[in-house]
């Protein structure tokens, strides 16, 4: 039968003439959580928390040992722990959910291997020639696996190598045109996760991994125009403002029809952002404040409003 939720079960109550012992019967076995999905909760808990630990004590302790070592040793033993992890990965009868998490604890210890050897040879390279290595030494793991948290690992690298090449080699790009590069690259990936799944076989992804990417998005689309705002015109910012308001309607539309309040939740507060920036270019004196103080709070409240007459509205 269909998962059915506690505000399921309320309404239907509400609405009919279930006994208190039948009710207490139905939410004990199909919606309270039960000893086998608590115990598949702890055990996804301690195994991010024991992969995150693990990676993060061979980290502190190149840090803490760095002068005591020696520079065979410090290359040997990160490239014998990331060989290690891959011997465990063919060799281990485990399940595919451990082996992924395993990757991605190796995708890490990649980025601390080119790290390590940076600072042995002293290659006097930029901070994004490290990162763009070790993003392009994970990618083909990203694809093969397929696994969100890879996937978050390896963004986040895309959008700190594009960062760091602007601030160390493309000075002269504008901030529009930074915003503008990483609105797009992040709403291709959202948009290839939230669409791949309906015209292939790839399954569908975890709420909390789209959600994440669409938070990115909208972030970087209302940082970006609200910064653009202050700044002189160009083709950047138009670009950037007009490819924000088109992707913030689609959103707003596929929230509507998903019946998620998490992109009607966001993408308002971030039109509200923008136009308290509009409203602060034109003037910022005391009266320009308090107007703009007013628009915060007449807004917010009629978000709050509409946001909870939709879960009303949805809800029965």
């Amino acid at each position: 039968m269909p998962k059915i939720s506690r505000e399921d079960t309320q309404i239907i109550i509400r609405n009919s003439n279930w006994s208190e012992s039948g009710v207490a019967t139905f939410l004990e076995e199909h919606v309270y959580s039960n000893k086998p999905m608590w115990r598949k909760f702890l055990s996804l808990l301690l195994l991010g928390l024991g992969i995150s630990f693990s990676t993060a004590g061979i980290v502190f302790f190149f840090a803490y040992n760095w002068a005591h070592l020696h520079r065979f040793a410090k290359l040997g033993l990160i490239e014998g722990l990331v060989v290690l992890v891959f011997l465990c990965l063919f060799l281990i009868k485990a399940r595919p959910l451990v082996k992924k998490t395993m990757l991605v604890g190796a995708s890490v210890l990649v980025g601390v291997l080119w790290a390590v050897f940076g600072q042995v040879y002293q290659t006097g390279a930029n901070a994004y020639d490290f990162f763009l290595v070790w993003t392009l030494s994970i990618a083909i793991w990203s694809f093969v696996s397929n696994f969100s948290p890879q996937w978050v690992v390896f963004i986040a690298l895309i959008n700190i190598t594009l960062i760091l090449y602007t601030e160390q080699v493309a000075r002269d790009w504008n901030g529009a045109l930074l915003s503008l590069l990483l609105f797009a690259i992040n709403s291709l990936f959202l948009l290839a996760f939230l669409m791949l799944p309906r015209f292939t076989r790839l399954k569908s992804r975890p709420s909390w991994f789209t959600s994440l990417l669409a938070l990115t998005v909208a972030t970087i689309g209302t940082v970006g125009v609200s910064g653009g705002i202050f700044d002189k015109a160009n083709a950047s910012f138009v670009f950037l403002l007009l490819s924000t308001i088109v992707l913030f309607g689609v959103g707003i539309g596929y929230g509507l029809k998903t019946k998620s309040l998490f992109y009607l939740s966001i993408i308002p507060f971030g039109l509200i952002i923008i136009c308290c920036a509009f409203l602060l270019n034109i003037s910022d004196d005391a009266g320009m404040l308090f107007a703009i103080g007013v628009f915060i709070i007449a807004s917010i409240t009629l978000l709050i409003k509409t946001l909870l007459g939709l879960q009303k509205k949805w809800n029965t």
